[in-house]
C-alpha cells in the first residue's frame, strides 16, 4: 500500500477519454473527484419512534425456529456451512495444526494489522484466486485488501463502484435470479439500483442460459454484472467452460462490468484450478473486474472471517499507476468502515496458503469435504427413486457445491417441515452439508410423504 494516497480524480477509461494504449476491454469506468462539502443537520429532531419494525431475516428465523424444536429426529438442511457425517462443525485439521503453530509463537500479538490488512495473506489471495501464472499478477495490474469475509469484499467492491464506477447509460447491478439475498441488501444499501437476470430453469432445474445471455445482452451498455464463480448460491447450478465464454463474449461486447462473488474455491469440485476457471478465464481475456473472496467455506473459519477485495485492471501502459490510485481509493473507504481487518483468521489462512507441506493438506482437506458432499447428493437421489417419488432427481448430482435446489414447492417445504420437522429454506434450497449417514433416510421418506401427498 502506497504511503501518499491520491484523492485526485483517476482515469479509467471511458469510451469519450481511454488513455494511449488501453485495453477493447475496458469498460466504462473512471473516478470522480471526493465532495468534500457536508450537508446541513436538518433542524427537526430525530424521532426513533418512527423507524419500522425490521422484517426478521428469513435464514436466522428458520435457524431459530430449529432451535426450538425439541423433536428428537428434527433435521437442519439450511444452514449454510459444513457438517461432518455426525452433524458436527468441523475444525480442518490442516485449520487446527496451523492454530496450534500460531499459539506456540512467542511473538504473538493482538496489534492492529494495516489497513489493506496482512500482506503475505492479501498476496496469497491473490495467487490462489487467480493462479500463480496469472497475467494479472505478472504486470502487477491487482489491488488486494483483507475484508471481513466474503460478505465485507463484497461491500467494499459495492461501495467502490458506487462512487466511481460512472459509465455512460445508468448504473445498473444485475443479479442472478436466484441469487445470494444480501447480494440485494449490500448494493441497495450503497445507492445502487438493480434487476436481475433469468438464471434457474425450473422445468430443467438447471441453468437458464439462453435467458441469461438474452438480458445480458440487452441490458444496458456498462452494467454491473454480479456473478457467481462456482458453486453457484443458493442453486448449485454452474454454467459449463463453453457457456462461461459465451456469456464473456456477451459481457466484452456490451462493455459491462464483472463483479465476481467466490465463496466456494475448491469446497465445490475439490479442485481450486478448476472452482476458479470463469475468474481466470475472464482475466485472460483482458477484463477489468472486481472479485470478493471468502474463507469461511473452504477453510471453516465461518467465525474468523477472513476474506478479500480485489481489484483488477485491464491491460494497459498505464495499469499499474491505474491500480495505485484504485488502492489509495480503497484503502480511504476501508479506513472509514472498518478501519482494519481482523488478524487471526488471517494468520491461519496465511500460514496455510504460503506453506506448501500444510497447503497440500489442506487440499486433502477439500477433497474431504467436497467428496463427502457429493456421496450425499448420490445417497438422496438414490433414495428418492428407490421410493418412487414423483418427479425426477437426476438434478441434485448434476448440481455442485453445498446447496441444491430441489425443486420442492413452498407448499412441500412447509409440510415436510410440520410432518417430519426437516428444516429447509421456503424455496426448496437445501444444504447437502446437513445430510449425512445418520438422517439420509428420514429425509428421503419425509420428501417422498410431502411430494405425494401434495400431487
Amino acid at each position: 500500500m502506497p504511503e501518499s494516497r491520491s484523492t485526485k480524480p483517476v482515469a479509467f477509461s471511458p469510451a469519450n477519454n481511454s488513455p494511449p494504449n488501453s485495453s477493447p476491454n475496458t469498460p466504462q469506468f473512471r473516478l470522480s473527484q471526493v465532495s468534500q462539502h457536508v450537508a446541513p443537520m436538518s433542524a427537526t429532531a430525530f424521532n426513533a419512534d418512527a423507524v419500522p419494525q425490521a422484517p426478521e431475516d428469513p435464514l436466522f428465523g428458520l435457524m431459530a425456529a430449529y432451535k426450538r424444536d425439541t423433536d428428537p429426529n428434527k433435521v437442519d438442511v439450511g444452514v449454510g456451512a459444513y457438517r461432518d457425517d455426525n452433524a458436527k462443525p468441523w475444525v480442518l485439521p490442516v485449520v487446527k495444526k496451523a492454530d496450534d503453530l500460531l499459539r506456540a509463537d512467542p511473538n504473538l500479538n493482538h496489534e492492529y494489522l494495516p489497513i489493506a490488512g496482512l500482506a503475505e495473506f492479501t498476496t496469497a489471495s491473490q495467487k490462489l484466486i487467480l493462479g500463480a501464472d496469472s497475467p494479472a499478477i505478472k504486470d502487477k495490474r491487482v489491488t488486494s485488501l483483507q475484508t471481513v469475509s466474503g460478505t465485507g469484499a463484497v461491500h467494499l467492491g459495492a461501495l467502490f463502484l458506487s462512487k466511481f464506477y460512472k459509465p455512460s447509460s445508468k448504473r445498473t447491478v444485475y443479479f442472478s435470479d436466484p441469487t445470494w439475498p444480501n447480494h440485494f441488501q449490500i448494493f441497495s444499501n450503497v445507492g445502487l439500483s438493480y434487476k436481475t437476470y433469468p438464471y434457474f430453469s425450473k422445468e430443467t432445474r438447471g441453468l437458464n442460459f439462453d435467458g441469461v445471455i438474452d438480458t445480458l445482452q440487452n441490458a444496458d451498455e456498462g452494467s454491473i454484472i454480479v456473478l457467481h464463480a462456482c458453486a453457484h448460491n443458493p442453486t448449485g447450478v454452474d454454467p459449463t467452460q463453453e457457456q462461461w465464454k459465451k456469456i464473456a463474449e456477451v459481457i466484452r461486447a456490451k462493455k459491462h462490468f464483472p463483479f465476481f462473488d467466490t465463496a466456494y474455491q475448491g469446497f465445490a469440485s475439490g479442485d481450486l484450478a478448476r472452482d476458479g476457471w470463469a475468474i481466470r478465464y475472464f482475466i485472460e481475456q483482458g477484463f477489468e473486474l472486481c472479485i470478493a473472496q471468502s474463507y469461511a467455506k473452504n477453510f471453516g473459519l465461518y467465525g474468523e472471517r477472513a476474506g478479500c477485495f480485489h481489484f483488477v485492471t485491464a491491460p494497459s501502459s498505464d495499469a499499474q499507476s491505474t491500480v495505485i490510485r484504485v488502492a489509495s481509493q480503497l484503502a480511504i473507504l476501508q479506513r472509514s468502515e472498518i478501519s482494519n481487518p481482523p488478524a487471526y483468521g488471517a494468520r491461519i489462512a496465511s500460514l496455510i496458503l504460503n506453506d506448501p507441506t500444510l497447503f497440500a493438506e489442506w487440499e486433502r482437506d477439500l477433497k474431504t469435504m467436497s467428496g463427502r458432499i457429493i456421496d450425499m447428493r448420490k445417497a438422496l437421489r438414490t433414495k428418492l427413486e428407490e421410493l418412487g417419488t414423483p418427479g425426477t432427481w437426476n438434478h441434485i448430482t448434476d448440481q455442485i457445491g453445498m446447496f441444491s435446489f430441489t425443486g420442492l414447492t413452498e407448499e412441500q417445504v412447509l409440510k415436510v417441515r410440520e410432518d417430519s420437522h426437516v428444516y429447509m429454506t421456503k424455496n426448496g434450497r437445501i444444504s447437502m452439508a446437513g445430510l449425512n449417514k445418520h438422517n439420509i433416510d428420514y429425509f428421503a421418506k419425509a420428501v417422498d410423504k410431502a411430494v405425494k401427498a401434495t400431487q
